[in-house]
């Protein structure tokens, strides 16, 4: 059994989630991968059901699919994932998007920064060696940039790409966050999680990779998204002042 398993949310995914899959399980490190769809209604959930029926076996079930009844925000797909993959004693929990923005084969980089390399949080960073996004507009580029920056500045944190959604946790870190404590559900989630990660004292370390904007499906990013980490990271991080950060275990 693989050690590691790759988180994928979606919606409305149809044309990616067939490729990405086939892509992850390709790789040469085995991963597993779990999707957690909000009810898609392209059908993409009935795509992985069709697909767990050629790559799982009555031995080992390496395509994972939880389907909800409706679209419950990106933060709280992952926390569902989370307890999965705790639940079923993976070491190593990814994650990814499926619109191959992330490029599968980072996948390995981020294992290794925490299998070998001492990482208890391993971030694929576009912006660690420079600015390394292709196929965005120079506004979204530099909004993503700057609201890095602005996060960096605000919390502290020790890291240049502090929305990046491509990362990887060893299994301790989301046993040792209050995972039902975490509050945001959009874009600043990928935020927080991080700040909780450095908060309880967990070594956080970044992967240069490229980003590629997608060239199939439909974006879901939004003004509302982008408003919830400006004022959100700042309360984030003012509450921060009157906690205390322990480990339970």
């Amino acid at each position: 059994m693989s050690n590691a398993i790759v988180i994928i949310p979606t919606y409305k995914e149809r044309e990616n989630i067939r490729p990405i899959i086939e892509s992850v399980f390709a790789l040469p490190k085995e991963f597993h991968i779990l999707i957690v769809d909000d009810n898609s209604p392209d059908g993409t959930a009935e795509i992985v059901e069709q697909l767990q029926q050629y790559y799982n076996t009555p031995e080992v079930t390496k395509l994972h699919l939880l389907k909800r009844p409706g679209k419950l925000g990106l933060g709280t797909a992952y926390i569902t994932g989370f307890r999965f993959a705790i639940e079923h004693g993976y070491d190593y929990v990814l994650e990814m998007d499926a619109d191959f923005s992330h490029d599968p084969k980072d996948l390995v980089n981020l294992y290794i920064k925490c299998a070998d390399q001492g990482a208890d949080l391993s971030i694929g960073s576009r912006y660690a060696t420079g600015v390394n996004v292709v196929n965005w507009p120079i506004g979204r580029v530099l909004l993503s940039y700057f609201a890095s920056s602005y996060v960096r500045i605000i919390t502290s944190m020790p890291i240049h790409d502090t929305t990046a959604g491509f990362v990887c946790y060893r299994r301790k870190v989301l046993e040792t966050i209050p995972l039902d404590h975490v509050k945001f559900v959009g874009y600043a989630f990928q935020i927080e999680m991080k700040f909780l990660a450095w908060k309880y004292g967990f070594e956080l370390k970044e992967v240069p990779i490229i980003f590629t904007d997608r060239t199939k499906g439909e974006s879901k990013m939004s003004a509302g998204i982008f408003k919830e980490a400006f004022f959100g990271v700042l309360q984030m991080t003012i509450q921060s002042w009157f906690k205390k950060y322990i480990a339970t275990s």
